[in-house]
C-alpha cells in the first residue's frame, strides 16, 4: 500500500527544512550527514529544501556503515573532524525503525566535539530498541514488526513510500 507520494514526500521534505532552521536559526554551519544509500539520497534530498529557504552553509556528507554488522565493519564519515568541530550535525535516513543503524551512525562523530547532533527521517516507526530520539520526522507510523516500509527516492521518476 503506498503511503506517501511524491507531492505529500515534498510537503514532508519543506517542513522538515523549515523546522531544521528554526532549531538552529543562530547556527553558521550545518552539516547534513545522511546514512548509507537512502539515507544520503534523503539527505540530498532535504539539502537542497535547506538551501532554498536559510542562508546558512550547509555541508552535505555521507555516513557509511553496515546496519547487519555494525560491530565488525568499518563505520566512517566522509568528512575530517576538523570540518566537524564545534559544528551541528543533522543525521538523516529514510526510515527509522529500532533506531540500531542510527545509533551506530553516531560512532564517528563521537571522536570529535561537535555543537549539536540532530537526527531526521522522513518515516519513523515505534519499534525502537536503542535510545535514540527522532527530532524531526516526516511521517510517524505504528507498523507491526513484520511490515516493510519501502523507499524509493534514489534513481526514480516519482518518489515515493510503500508499507509492504
Amino acid at each position: 500500500m503506498r503511503i506517501l507520494d511524491q507531492n505529500k514526500i515534498k510537503q514532508k521534505v519543506k517542513r522538515l527544512a523549515i523546522e531544521i532552521v528554526e532549531n538552529n536559526y543562530d547556527a553558521k554551519d550545518i552539516i547534513v550527514a545522511g546514512i548509507n544509500n537512502n539515507g544520503y539520497g534523503f539527505a540530498k534530498i532535504v539539502l537542497r529544501e535547506l538551501r532554498k529557504i536559510s542562508e546558512i552553509k550547509y555541508t552535505l556528507a555521507k555516513i557509511s556503515l553496515n546496519p547487519a554488522k555494525p560491530l565488525t565493519d568499518d563505520i566512517s564519515i566522509n568528512l575530517k573532524s576538523e570540518e566537524l568541530k564545534g559544528k551541528t550535525v543533522i543525521i538523516v535516513d529514510d526510515v527509522a525503525n529500532t533506531g540500531r543503524t542510527t545509533f551506530f551512525a553516531f560512532k564517528p562523530l563521537m571522536e570529535v566535539l561537535t555543537k549539536k547532533i540532530e537526527v531526521a527521517v522522513l518515516v519513523d516507526r515505534k519499534h525502537k530498541s536503542f535510545p535514540i530520539k527522532v527530532d524531526y520526522v516526516g511521517l510517524s507510523l505504528a507498523t507491526t514488526l513484520k511490515d516493510n516500509i519501502e523507499v524509493r527516492i534514489r534513481d526514480v521518476e516519482e518518489m515515493e513510500v510503500w508499507l509492504v
